[in-house]
């Protein structure tokens, strides 16, 4: 196990609230008015993991903090079942560690090596945003309240201009039916495994779905980082998206033109090889906790798990 000081476990804990406490406060302050964000929304509602977790820091699984009686109060989330404190050392109880979970953690080990195992198509220029609104009327579009960039009838002929390559099955299947067949994939729930690839930015952006869905054993410097990473993705996605966004401040990537493609490609090569590093992490985190010998935890703790869904959509 690696021990981590109060003064290292702390200046992490600072980091990771940094990263991620503002976002989710907003998220909540919105979410109190009743009203939406359309691009920082979707970390929230796609990504379900809830705001007040994302900010809890917790040590991943390998990894003791040694911990005061003060510590403690202040972070009472530590004090939860899933955690054991003993003569001063916290670590995340690995007999709470599910069988399901173990299940789950090889599933996301298989995933990643086998995206690290294929190279990256740069070749989708974000048109899957377009696709979503395809000859749809203004009314229909997703994000009420901003316009398109483009009439219906010239972002239809743009989308038909290009190659639509989307590997993407949860970007897939939010296409509009007019659109699935321009698709030269039909990507399925099943292949998934088959058709994601580095590039892609929804196959990156999802490093925070995969690590937020292994809470605590992940641990939060890893989430955060993913949460990072899957921000800067849904604003570049949003960017590219055919929406003007630009009353939120939001300058447009115009993928209709050669230079906006360019652009589009180059800020994609610079997310896929920071998500490229988070995955090899993920990789490793899943492989360890994938080969954990699962006990048999207290009744009490099986009831209050029984319902936990560890879904891979």
């Amino acid at each position: 196990m690696i021990i981590w000081s109060g003064e290292e476990w702390r200046q992490r804990m600072q980091e990771h609230a940094a990263r991620v406490a503002a976002h989710a406060d907003a998220f909540v302050d919105r979410r109190s008015r009743d009203t939406k964000h359309p691009v920082h929304d979707f970390l929230f509602t796609y990504y379900s993991f809830a705001p007040a977790k994302l900010k809890q820091w917790v040590p991943s699984y390998g990894v003791g903090l040694e911990v005061t009686s003060a510590d403690l109060e202040a972070c009472p989330w530590l004090q939860s079942d899933r955690f054991v404190c003993e003569k001063g050392l916290l670590h995340v109880d690995a007999r709470r560690f599910m069988q399901r979970e173990r299940e789950f953690a090889a599933w996301v080990a298989m995933l990643c090596t086998r995206i690290l195992g294929r190279a990256g198509r740069f070749t989708c220029f974000g048109l899957h945003e377009w696709a979503m609104v395809y000859r749809q009327s203004v009314q229909q579009v997703r994000h009420q309240g901003y316009e398109l960039r483009l009439p219906p009838n010239e972002l239809a002929v743009f989308v038909e201009s290009l190659p639509v390559c989307c590997s993407h099955y949860d970007a897939f299947r939010f296409f509009t039916p007019d659109a699935r067949p321009l698709n030269v994939l039909q990507p399925t729930l099943d292949s998934r495994p088959d058709l994601e690839q580095a590039a892609c930015l929804h196959a990156n952006m999802d490093l925070y779905k995969w690590s937020s869905k292994l809470w605590p054993w992940t641990g939060s410097d890893l989430i955060g980082k993913c949460f990072e990473l899957a921000l800067k993705g849904r604003d570049l996605d949003m960017r590219a998206s055919p929406y003007d966004l630009s009353s939120l401040g939001y300058e447009p990537v115009k993928i209709e033109t050669v230079e906006g493609r360019a652009q589009y490609e180059r800020e994609q090569r610079e997310l896929a090889a920071h998500a490229a590093d988070l995955r090899r992490s993920l990789l490793e985190v899943c492989s360890a906790l994938s080969q954990i010998v699962v006990a048999h935890p207290p009744a009490h703790f099986l009831a209050k798990t029984d319902e936990r869904a560890l879904g891979q959509v």
